[in-house]
Order: C-alpha cells, then structure tokens, then sequence
C-alpha cells in the first residue's frame, strides 16, 4: 500500500503545482488588467483589455478542468482492494506499470516506473474491468494484466 500512497501523493502534488501555476498566472493577468485600465483611453487600450480578457476566460475553463481533477483525486480510495482494475488500482501488465487516477505523468518508486493515467486515458479504457491474466491489445502489441493492486 505504501506504493499507491506514494502514487497518490505524487497526483496531489501534481494537481497543487498546475494550481499553484494557475493562480500565478491570473494575479499576473489581473494585474495587466488593472495597469491596462490606468493607462491611456482608445483602440490600443480597448485591445489589450480584449485580449487580457480572454486569457482570463481561458484561464477560467482550465480552473474548471482542475476543479474536475480534484473530484477524480478525491474519489481514490488506496484501501479498497479489488481483483478488478478500477479507479485507485495499481496495474502490473507485461510491459508497464500504470496507477489509475489522473494523468500526472511518470513517477519512479521502489525501482518501478509507474505511469499515473486518467481513467480516460486510451490504455485505461482497454484495462478497466480487468483481473490478473486477461489480455488486452494497445497499439497493436497483446498486454497482459500481471497484477492488480
């Protein structure tokens, strides 16, 4: 279990840095907007608020997406235990590691590489539902699930 404690943690602290990131970047375009407004009047001004105003609605919709990674997050239960992969699982396959959870990337422990994917993630959709040794076909190549944590 100190496996996908760890794991799990690694996606928290994923999910807190792209925040982190995320309210920097919206202070810093909030303070455009307010030096925008002091300055001059006119076409030029009109246009750097425009523009200022769509990186914040962008900005806007990646905060959604976020809040939608933290439902995810928080829905992962390490202690469940299943023969089944899932939400929360820790899959062994023949030629990867991979914890189900969010996309975060690539994470070492314990001398194994782990790749943290979405449930969505193509090769997640084909390993949900799984048990220990059925197979499955990603990319043209046959996997097979080893374990199941």
């Amino acid at each position: 279990m100190k496996t996908k404690e760890a794991l799990l943690n690694f996606c928290w602290d994923h999910f807190n840095d792209r925040m982190e990131n995320l309210k920097k970047s919206r202070a810093s375009l909030q303070e455009s907007l307010n030096s925008e407004t002091k300055s001059s009047a006119g076409d030029k001004h009109e246009t750097g608020r425009a523009m200022v105003q769509l990186e914040l609605e962008k900005l806007g919709k990646q905060f959604s997406e976020l809040e939608k990674l933290k439902e995810v997050l928080q829905k992962v239960d390490i202690e469940k235990r299943s023969r089944k992969v899932g939400l929360g699982s820790l899959v062994e396959t023949t030629n990867a590691h991979y914890f189900i959870a969010i996309s975060a990337g690539a994470f070492n422990i314990d001398d194994i590489a782990a790749f943290c994917i979405s449930a969505n993630a193509p090769i997640a959709k084909l390993l949900l539902g799984k048990e220990n040794g059925d197979t499955f076909v990603f990319n043209g190549k046959e996997h097979a699930v080893a374990k199941v944590l």
